[in-house]
């Protein structure tokens, strides 16, 4: 269903319990919902929680933001590792509005936050600019945004600021794929036939590559959050996978130190996708988090 979150149309998934307590999970970079994988979702529903997913703006079928234009990628990557200011054509508070718009249109006073990559630090800044609407936080593969942290690997780096070669469903199809596996978990294999045709519905469901470029723009002009994260107060869990090639198991550390009592799950092995063998672990450690928390 579409919901107006924020001023802007946002397409959401809600299991829809009514009295249990809402789970919201925030996807990554150029992702939509259907990326989170449905065992994930039915493993938190089967623990007792009502399950938010929604397309973050410029994915999926929220509003694209085409009017914008196309960021240079280049320069505000240049500008980000100078530590200069990044000009983005919206910001990652800006997105997290969205997902606080999200809660006021399904009349949700507080959730848990489960945020992945991109995902994780929008997640964050809901815990910052509303800390009484956020029971809990879960960041996941995610970052701080600190200028000195590790980057991608330079090959994983390559084929995600490339375009995809030709054009069509079988070339946008074959560029993600060759995206994935070179950020799978070396320890969690993955059925390639299932994830291929994961990726062709999602191809087929919407496709904005522009949009992905605006996300990754608000990613880099997000510069001050490392500084701000010491004021999230809510029970914080940091996963991360310690062979993860885009974004370094150090980055997940540095997170969990700058987030007083946040607690840091390193899984060996995990890179940065959500095969089933990384669900289970993530189910068994999240689930725990949100318990307690409640406790």
């Amino acid at each position: 269903m579409r919901v107006q979150a924020n001023g802007i149309p946002i397409e959401v998934e809600d299991t829809g319990e009514a009295g249990r307590p809402a789970v919201v999970l925030v996807m990554g970079l150029g992702m939509q919902l259907v990326a989170w994988p449905a065992a994930f979702v039915a493993g938190l529903q089967e623990a007792g929680y009502r399950v938010v997913r929604f397309d973050n703006r410029d994915s999926g079928l929220s509003r694209h933001f085409h009017h914008l234009g196309v960021p240079n990628l280049m320069l505000a990557s240049m500008r980000h590792r100078m530590g200069l200011s990044v000009q983005a054509p919206y910001t990652l508070e800006d997105m997290a509005h969205d997902t606080l718009g999200v809660l006021d249109a399904l009349g949700i006073e507080a959730a848990h936050l489960v945020g992945v990559s991109m995902g994780g630090m929008i997640a964050q800044r809901v815990a910052l600019a509303a800390p009484q609407r956020v029971l809990s936080l879960t960041s996941i593969m995610s970052s701080s945004g600190a200028r000195y942290l590790p980057g991608p690997k330079p090959h994983v780096l390559r084929i995600l600021m490339s375009r995809v070669p030709g054009r069509g469903e079988e070339a946008i199809v074959e560029h993600s794929m060759k995206f994935l596996r070179v950020i799978a978990s070396p320890a969690f294999p993955s059925d390639e036939e299932a994830t291929r045709e994961r990726v062709r519905l999602a191809t087929r469901r919407a496709f904005n590559p522009t949009g992905t470029m605006r996300q990754m723009t608000a990613v880099a002009a997000d510069n001050r959050r490392a500084d701000e994260l010491p004021r999230i107060k809510a029970p914080t869990l940091v996963v991360h996978g310690q062979d993860d090639p885009l974004v370094p198991f150090a980055c997940g550390h540095d997170t969990a130190r700058r987030i007083r009592g946040a607690r840091l799950v390193g899984i060996p092995g995990m890179g940065h996708d959500l095969p089933p063998g990384v669900v289970d672990r993530l189910l068994h450690s999240i689930v725990p988090h949100l318990r307690q928390t409640a406790a």
